[in-house]
């Protein structure tokens, strides 16, 4: 049975679809092969896609194992404006003049954001204070207080220069939010940025090329 082969454990790499939460994933995949014990390992926000690892029954156990590897993704920032939310989740603001940025300017700036680094993660995140995630607090108004986290950015890449958008490739530790590096980013730039596209790439040895979508993965499981 479908059932007994998931509750066993079962490592699925799927490539998370735009606008689907990484719980979401996870609950349609419950509501199917009809188990508990299913998880993610490490949360990809709704305006991001690519690689999230899923766990089901006994390798559950392995999720904090699967987390602590490093991740790469490939995506935009937008130069010249900044979100609350750091990425479009939210309207742009707080607007300011790209005219002195340069190529060279960019490609120096990345340097400053390699190697090991303080972020400070957004208050627009799931990490959680009093039992809630931080996101909810920031939501309802309440003042929310992040402590910097020390991470490793292995490798910044920048990719391709369209201003006021730049494409870039991070291999980073775990734990590295890339919307704070866009934020940080344009800070140091003085014009500010926000994210504007993100896609999870490879988590440790596993990619994204081999991953399959949650469509095809409902469609086998079916059969």
């Amino acid at each position: 049975m479908i059932e007994d082969s998931f509750e066993e454990g079962r490592l699925l790499l799927i490539d998370k679809p735009l606008q689907w939460t990484s719980f979401d994933v996870v609950r349609k995949i419950r509501n199917t092969i009809k188990i508990k014990k299913v998880g993610h390992a490490g949360t990809l926000d709704p305006l991001a896609t690519g690689l999230l690892i899923v766990c089901t029954g006994k390798f559950t156990k392995k999720i904090n194992q699967y987390m602590a590897q490093e991740k790469e993704y490939t995506g935009t920032f937008t130069l010249g404006a900044e979100t609350p939310t750091y990425d479009l989740e939210s309207e742009p603001g707080n607007f300011k003049s790209i005219d002195a940025i340069t190529d060279e300017k960019i490609y120096e700036t990345t340097k400053k954001f390699t190697g090991e680094i303080m972020q400070l993660p957004p208050i627009h995140s799931a990490i959680k204070q009093k039992g809630k995630p931080v996101y909810l607090l920031a939501r309802e108004g309440k003042d929310v207080v992040m402590e910097p986290k020390k991470i490793t950015i292995y490798n910044f890449e920048i990719t391709e220069i369209n201003i006021p958008v730049i494409s870039f490739k991070v291999v980073c530790s775990t734990g590295t939010y890339i919307r704070s590096l866009a934020y940080d980013f344009g800070r140091s730039l003085g014009c500010g940025a926000y994210m504007g596209s993100l896609r999870r790439t490879r988590i440790g040895e596993y990619t994204v090329e081999n991953a399959i979508s949650i469509e095809k993965l409902i469609l086998s499981l079916k059969k």
